[in-house]
Order: C-alpha cells, then structure tokens, then sequence
C-alpha cells in the first residue's frame, strides 16, 4: 500500500522513511533472489526454445520466462518509494529516455554497418561515442 504525501507536506515523515528504506532493503533481497532464479532459468528456457525452432521460429518457452521476470518486476515495484520523495528530488535525475534495449540496439546498428564496409574503424568508435552522448543528454 502506498502512502502518498499529503499535499502540505514537502516530505515524508521519520515513520515513512524507516517503513521505505526497510521495504527497499526487502525489495532489494526479493529482486536479487528473481534475478538469481531467472539466470539459469532463462538461459535453459533459451536452448529449449531454440531447439524446439519450428522452421526459422524459435520456440515460445525463453519469452514465457521473459514475461514472467517482467510480471515479477512489476509486482516487487522497487523503487516504488520513490512516490513519497518531494516532487523536486524525484526529478532530479534525467537518464534520458532510452533504455539499454535502445543503445544496444544503436551501438549494434553501427558495428554491423561498419562490419559490412570492411571492419569496424577509429570512425566507428567515433560515431558510437557520440550516439552515446546524444542519448546521455536530455531531449529538449
């Protein structure tokens, strides 16, 4: 259950600290053991989907994991504590929008392209790091 502030308060009380830290130290331990599950369990769940490959499609067996640790992911909610920080700390940190999907995604678009041009070069590195600095920097 989530405790929001009331709308006088600029930040939580000494009773709803202790109450988030102790939560976020369980949270932490819950999200640590799912993590340690979902190792083994999706690298196992990746060889059974690939070697139940119906043609050029994989088996469903790695997603269902997949969708299960997101499920998990949701319901331990850790750092839901973060409803409670006064509006001004909550924003006080701006990753930007993309995720690591997202640059992984950028930074492997570029070392196949330069990988087809005859190897990855000084140029690459170039254009990786700036990719990466674009995406570090909030959107105006």
């Amino acid at each position: 259950m989530k405790m929001p502030l009331s709308p006088k308060a600029a930040s939580p009380d000494r009773k709803t600290l202790i109450r988030d830290v102790a939560m976020f130290q369980v949270k932490l331990l819950v999200d640590g053991f799912r993590d340690l599950v979902l190792l083994p369990a999706s690298l196992i769940a990746g060889l059974i989907s690939y070697f139940h490959a119906d043609g050029e499609n994989a088996g469903p067996e790695f997603y269902r994991v997949i969708a299960a640790g997101k499920q998990s992911e949701d319901w331990i909610d850790l750092f839901g504590a973060v409803d409670h920080a006064p509006p001004d700390i909550a924003e006080e940190v701006h990753l930007g929008d993309a995720n690591l999907d997202d640059i992984v995604s950028k930074i492997e678009g570029y070392v196949v392209e330069e990988y087809r041009r005859g190897g990855v070069t000084a140029q690459a590195k170039s254009r990786i790091s700036q990719v990466l600095e674009k995406m570090r920097s909030p959107k105006a």
